[in-house]
């Protein structure tokens, strides 16, 4: 393999509420799903205003990204999947263009 050789893939992002990330992760636990990894979101600002994690007293308003890098065939199916839990409650997805170094880990 090439090192500096780049290979294109897609990168999806998903903000959620804590308390749902377990239905999300269920749903994302299929083979056309490489992988994901789960972040913690500290702060954020947005419609409804300022927030902090440290700020809030029960896991309700605690918010978790979920990164999926992954072919950009596979995007529709998964966001498909990711639709089924925000329908029902608040969440941001973002979807952008990515270049990794190894392809065979997506």
């Amino acid at each position: 393999m090439d090192e500096d050789k780049t290979y294109p893939k897609k990168r999806l992002s998903i903000i959620i509420e804590a308390p749902f990330l377990n239905r999300l992760l269920d749903m994302l636990d299929r083979p056309d799903v490489p992988g994901y990894t789960v972040l913690p979101a500290l702060a954020g600002k947005g419609k409804s205003g300022a927030w902090r994690r440290d700020a809030l007293s029960s896991d309700a308003g605690r918010m978790v990204q979920v990164l999926i890098v992954l072919d950009a065939e596979k995007v529709p199916a998964v966001l498909g999947l990711v639709r089924g839990v925000l329908d029902r409650q608040m969440g941001i997805v973002t979807l952008s263009d990515v270049e990794v170094l190894r392809p065979e880990l997506f």
